[in-house]
């Protein structure tokens, strides 16, 4: 079969992409989860959609094509493209572009029948299309608000949604479509804008997150109707998923590298636990959870020890971090700093000079790449976690022998 841009299950695609892109770009013997045509196809297909932002190089191995986006040119995420390529039958196309034809304005109506009669004169027995097609397409459409239903008496009209003008928005929906959640929603209402630029650029730009819109999409919704969700789920080291039965509570979405975890409560296993979107697939939204306020309350008192994304709540779990600081005359923006972004820690001043910081932790893992973002200042460290200290402390001395320091001052 002839390899086709247009794509049916996107998942499939956000696989290779993920594989692609993500995790590294493999070449082609060593990509075997699918034959080698296969290999070509979908490599071709992201190709064409990626192509201005693919590099290549020759290694040993073969050649390598590895993806290049340079944040200070590049406004728009490259991945919202794959999301724009449908597949359509001729049937579709047809009867959708013949019902916008006859519905071209909000203040004509018609009735199902009168559809029907109407879009078998425009086909002239080219295709026909029975009333159940017609009545599923018009039902498709009015979820997506494409089509608006009225009542009168007990006739049952269609007319088509009035358009919304949003071109006072222009630099709005550019903002939302790079930084918010689901953002591909506002790189489709830019397309309807003609001759915009967008006017924003970003200095950490995390585009990958792009592909995940559909998994995060399904959880808000789930979490908006406190439904429980079916999902499959992969290990971090493994490529054989298992489906777990989840109660989605809240998305965390990291500032320093836009990954994106759900926080959810296992019932089976009765903890709260987080999950990875990328490594996330086929959600589906399931009954609604009677108990879906007591969890968010489990999670809500648990926020109060998370650092970052674990929050295991085991008897005696809790770690506790301290650390002192010392600052010169002019440095008070350091302090207001740690007073930013101190999550769950506190601040206590010692003198003009010293301040030390507490928290007490799940894991404290978690809050060392921060930490470390203090080290020319820090003359204290006290960790309860004796591996992550010491850990911590090797990492240290190892960097004083790369820059030939001889060791430097003692933690």
């Amino acid at each position: 079969m002839a390899y086709s841009e247009l794509v049916k299950n996107f998942e499939k695609v956000r696989a290779y992409m993920r594989e692609f892109y993500v995790y590294g770009f493999k070449n082609r013997k060593e990509y075997d989860a699918k034959s080698a045509r296969t290999y070509d196809d979908e490599r071709r297909r992201i190709e064409s959609w990626l192509g201005d932002y693919m590099r290549f190089t020759q290694t040993p191995e073969g050649k390598r094509v590895f993806l290049s986006v340079n944040s200070r040119t590049t406004q728009n995420n490259p991945f919202y493209k794959a999301w724009k390529a449908k597949s359509f039958t001729d049937g579709d196309i047809t009867l959708h572009f013949i019902l916008f034809d006859i519905l071209h304005s909000p203040e004509i109506m018609k009735t199902l029948s009168e559809l029907v009669e109407e879009i078998d004169k425009y086909s002239e027995g080219d295709i026909s299309f029975d009333e159940s097609t017609i009545r599923k397409k018009l039902k498709e459409y009015t979820v997506e608000g494409i089509i608006e239903v009225h009542k009168q008496g007990r006739k049952v009209l269609y007319s088509r949604a009035a358009d919304t003008d949003i071109s006072a928005l222009s630099d709005v929906i550019d903002f939302f479509s790079e930084a918010a959640p689901c953002g591909v929603i506002g790189s489709f209402l830019s397309d309807k804008q003609i001759e915009h630029q967008n006017i924003f650029s970003f200095k950490h730009h995390y585009i990958t997150q792009a592909m995940d819109s559909d998994i995060l999409a399904e959880l808000f919704s789930a979490i908006a109707e406190k439904r429980y969700v079916t999902a499959d789920y992969f290990g971090k080291h493994s490529n054989v998923s298992y489906t777990l039965k989840l109660v989605p509570l809240k998305i965390y979405i990291s500032s320093q590298n836009g990954r994106q975890n759900l926080i959810a409560f296992h019932e089976k296993a009765n903890r709260l636990n987080s999950y990875r979107l990328d490594y996330m697939s086929n959600i589906k939204q399931e009954e609604v959870c009677p108990g879906f306020e007591k969890f968010r309350q489990k999670l809500s008192k648990a926020e109060s020890h998370m650092w970052g994304v674990n929050c295991r709540q085991r008897p005696n779990a809790l770690e506790h971090v301290e650390f002192e600081i010392k600052i010169a005359d002019n440095e008070e923006y350091i302090i207001r700093r740690l007073e930013r972004e101190k999550r769950c820690g506190r601040i206590e001043k010692i003198d003009e000079h010293r301040y030390l910081f507490i928290a007490d932790v799940y894991d404290t893992a978690e809050m060392t790449p921060w930490i470390r973002t203090f080290i020319s200042r820090i003359t204290k460290l006290n960790f309860s976690n004796r591996t992550i200290e010491n850990r911590f402390k090797e990492d240290i001395l190892e960097m004083y022998r790369i820059y030939g320091l001889d060791g430097g001052d003692t933690l």
